[in-house]
Formats: structure tokens, C-alpha cells, sequence
């Protein structure tokens, strides 16, 4: 009997500890949205640097997310999550305490490190706890609580702003992080991966080319479209990001193997979850803003009435992952795309200084039901397009690559909003807002096309005959982060 209840105790363990740090990765990802009016009006700064406070997260977060996923298998899993969860509650501590703009968006990219670091981490701990055979049940625990992290992120945000203040955001990770750190050291087995070599020169490229694009997306209409420091982080970051691909085709064990996107599945679901990271995050970054800076809804008020779009997955989900079982994901998942573009477009033509919130409602509804639809198959289309060798390069270049849609929405967005409008007033505002919207419709419209391009069952059934997919009984069983 002791002999089964240890292993059980593991499981448990190993179940809350990853599922609570995944839960403080993924929160931090649209936590500060709604708290955004209060950073301005208490630390000032204009656009560009309430950008940057999100930017920064994500952006860290992407480029050194496969990085992470190394270090661990090659130092030591709990080691490296313990050292990131170190980070990250530092981090945050950091970002609460911080004086200034400058000081919150160096912590934001400091929490994006130990995020990097320990995100990958929680799910192949978990695997290496939970026998095979409950793995299922495991990682829809664990995917349940994160898709609740984004769900409550603007909710939570908005109230602890509104109630306390905007630095008890950050302050929630802190005790969360101390509790868990002992926990970890103690709950949960070491392990180790392959040991491969660490893609330095990869992740370097990678860091300096995103950079370099954010930077000028954001700087654009500040600094001018054609001053030295836009064209410098344009021509430059390009440069960068071409070497990163250069660097993917021709090294030996690059990062991420350019080799994998001669797949037509694995570079369809990819753009389209770029495509669609870049028009969601964008949207919502305006949007939370419009609510409180216009139509005048509190912190609190703003996180609830955006639950229908954010909260959606959660009641949709479970439909999506059996119409995916019955009629394939690629038909799910172009719907939910469409929604999500319809909901966006929706929303750009009934926006006005004083809409009512009966009017967003539909426009609210569509955007969620079409995440949802998105969401539920995604990670099986990402995992069954590859060979099971390479499921966890697939997994983390997917994930980073919706990291990286979600800075450049945010950059994208805000820079065709301040090309048109600004915070002068609300009439600004909206003029700024409503081609924003629109040219996030129009970015998911596009991620719909990609996702119609992926190959249909019969011929994703072809490709895992001739080695190129893995099993589709597998495709439930392959942890993805969220």
C-alpha cells in the first residue's frame, strides 16, 4: 500500500506545483492589461511605453523559450524550473517596487527570462512524474488552469487595481513563487534530456532580430518612420532574423530546424497561430484601455466585461475538441479563426465614444467562441505534423511563435491607433481604435487562410503512414504549453 501511495503523493505534487507556476506564466501575459490606465496615470509615459510593459514579457518569453527547454535537459529540469521560479518571483517583487517606467518594463523582461526558463519545464517534470497511463487526465489539469490564467488574467488585474492597487499584480506571484520554491526542491524528481548542445548563436540572432522590429514598431510614429533609429532596428533586426533562418537551414543542431517547415502542416498551423497572436493580443491591448479611458468603466468592471471573449474557451473548449475528434481539426480551426476575424471586424464598426455595452456583447461572444474553436485543436495539428523526435522542437517553436505575434500585435496595433488617433480625448481615441481593429481582422483573416491551406484528414492519414506525422491516438496524449 505505502508503495502506491508514494508514487500517488509524486503525481499530486508534481500536479499542483507545475500547474500553479504554469498558472503564474501564463497570468502575466494579460494580467497588466487592464491595469494599463493606472500604470500611465501613476508613473506617466506615453504609448510606446505602456507597450513596452507588455512587450517586454513576451518578447523575453519567446526568444528564450526553447533556450530554457535546453538548459533544463541539459543541467537538470528541477534545477533550471527552480532557478527560472527564483527569477521570475524576483522579477515580480522587482516590478511591484518599481519607481518608474523604465524600472517596471526592465523587471517585465527580467519575469520574461525566468518565465522562458520555467514554463517549458512544468510539463516534461509532469510527464516525468505521472505514469503514462493518467498522463491524459494530467495534462488536461494542467491545461484547464492555464487556459483559466488567460481567461481571469484582465478580471484579476482589473480588481486588484481597482481594490488595492496596480502593484499588488505583481505582488501575487511573490508568495506564490516563495511557497513553491521549497516545494519543488522537495516534491518533484530530478531529470535530465539529451544533453544537446545550447543554440547560443540561434537565440542570440533570434533576441536581436525581434528586438530590432518591436523597437521600430513602436518607435515609428514617435521617432518618424524614416529616422535613423526606426530604419537602424528595421534594416537591422531583418538582417538578424535572416542570419536566424540562415542559421536553421545550415547548422547542425540549430534551435529551430527550418527543415521543419517543408511540412505544409507545420508551417500552415504556425503562421496561423502567429497571424492570429499578433490581430488577439493587439485588440485586446486597445480595447482594455478603451473600456476604462472612454466609456469609463472601472479596472474591476473592464476585467468582467471582457470574460465574454477571454472566459469563452473555457465553455467552448470541450465542443471544439469533439467536433475536432469527429470532422478533423482543420475545419475547427479555420472556423474559429473566422469568428475570431468577424468579432474584430464587428467590434471596428460599432465603436464610438459612447456605445453601449449590449452593442459589444455580440462582437464579444463571436471573438471568444472563435479563440475557443482555435485553441481546443491547435496543439494537435502542431504535434501530429511532425515525427515524434521532433515533437518537443514543434511544441516550443509554436508556443514561441505565438509569444512573438503577441509583441508584434501589440506593436503593430498601436502603432496604426497612434497614426490616427492618441489619448487627447475620446473622439481621438476611438479614431485611433477603429483602423486598428480592422487591421486586426484583417491580420486573423489571413491566419483563417493559413489554417485552410492545412492538409485534410485523409492526407494527414497518408502523411503518418510514411513517417511523417506520429499516430492519432497520439496527437490526446502530446503535452503543448499554453
Amino acid at each position: 500500500m505505502s508503495q502506491q501511495a508514494a508514487p500517488r503523493g509524486r503525481v499530486v505534487w508534481a500536479l499542483v506545483i507545475t500547474s500553479v507556476a504554469g498558472f503564474m506564466a501564463a497570468l502575466d501575459n494579460l494580467v497588466v492589461t487592464t491595469a494599463l490606465p493606472s500604470i500611465r496615470e501613476d508613473l506617466g509615459g506615453g504609448l510606446e511605453d505602456l507597450e513596452w510593459t507588455v512587450s517586454a514579457y513576451t518578447l523575453t518569453f519567446a526568444v528564450l523559450l526553447m533556450f530554457g527547454a535546453a538548459l533544463g535537459d541539459r543541467f537538470g529540469r528541477r534545477k533550471l524550473f527552480g532557478a527560472g521560479l527564483a527569477v521570475f518571483t524576483a522579477a515580480s517583487a522587482a516590478a511591484a517596487l518599481a519607481p518608474g517606467l523604465e524600472e517596471l518594463i526592465a523587471a517585465r523582461a527580467v519575469q520574461g527570462v525566468g518565465a522562458a526558463i520555467m514554463m517549458p519545464l512544468t510539463l516534461t517534470l509532469l510527464t516525468a512524474a505521472v505514469p503514462a497511463a493518467k498522463r491524459g487526465m494530467a495534462y488536461g489539469i494542467w491545461g484547464a488552469v492555464n487556459g483559466l490564467a488567460v481567461a481571469s488574467g484582465p478580471l484579476i488585474g482589473g480588481a486588484l487595481t481597482e481594490h488595492v492597487s496596480w502593484q499588488w499584480i505583481f505582488w501575487l506571484n511573490v508568495p506564490l513563487g516563495i511557497a513553491l520554491l521549497p516545494l519543488a526542491r522537495l516534491r518533484l524528481t530530478e531529470s535530465y534530456g539529451t544533453g544537446a548542445r545550447l543554440d547560443i548563436a540561434g537565440t542570440l540572432l533570434a533576441s536581436g532580430g525581434l528586438f530590432g522590429i518591436v523597437y521600430a514598431l513602436i518607435r515609428g510614429n514617435v521617432d518618424g518612420w524614416t529616422s535613423a533609429p526606426v530604419l537602424t532596428g528595421l534594416i537591422a533586426g531583418g538582417a538578424l532574423l535572416a542570419g536566424f533562418v540562415h542559421h536553421g537551414i545550415h547548422n547542425r543542431a540549430p534551435m529551430l530546424p527550418m527543415r521543419l517547415f517543408r511540412n505544409r502542416a507545420f508551417s500552415a498551423i504556425n503562421a496561423a497561430s502567429l497571424l492570429m497572436f499578433v490581430g488577439m493580443f493587439g485588440s485586446i491591448f486597445l480595447l482594455s484601455q478603451f473600456l476604462q479611458g472612454v466609456l469609463g468603466y472601472s479596472p474591476t468592471e473592464a476585467g468582467l466585461r471582457m470574460l465574454p471573449w477571454t472566459g469563452m474557451p473555457m465553455i467552448v473548449a470541450p465542443i471544439a475538441g469533439y467536433l475536432s475528434d469527429r470532422i478533423g481539426g482543420r475545419p475547427v480551426v479555420t472556423a474559429g479563426l473566422a469568428f475570431q476575424a468577424v468579432g474584430l471586424g464587428w467590434f471596428a464598426m460599432i465603436v464610438s465614444p459612447d456605445v453601449s455595452y449590449a452593442a459589444q456583447l455580440p462582437a464579444l461572444i463571436i471573438s471568444g467562441i472563435g479563440m475557443a474553436l482555435y485553441f481546443a485543436p491547435a496543439a494537435s495539428l502542431v504535434m501530429s505534423s511532425v515525427r515524434p523526435a521532433e515533437q518537443g522542437i514543434a511544441s516550443g517553436a509554436n508556443n514561441a511563435l505565438r509569444e512573438v505575434g503577441g509583441a508584434l500585435g501589440i506593436a503593430v496595433l498601436a502603432s496604426v491607433f497612434s497614426a490616427q488617433g492618441g489619448y487627447e480625448s475620446p473622439r481621438a481615441f476611438v479614431d485611433g481604435l477603429e483602423p486598428a481593429l480592422w487591421v486586426g481582422a484583417g491580420v486573423v483573416a489571413l491566419a483563417a487562410a493559413a489554417a485552410a491551406l492545412l492538409p485534410g484528414r485523409r492526407a494527414g492519414r497518408a502523411g503518418q503512414a510514411d513517417g511523417s506525422g506520429v499516430p492519432a491516438a497520439a496527437e490526446d496524449r502530446v503535452p503543448v504549453s499554453a
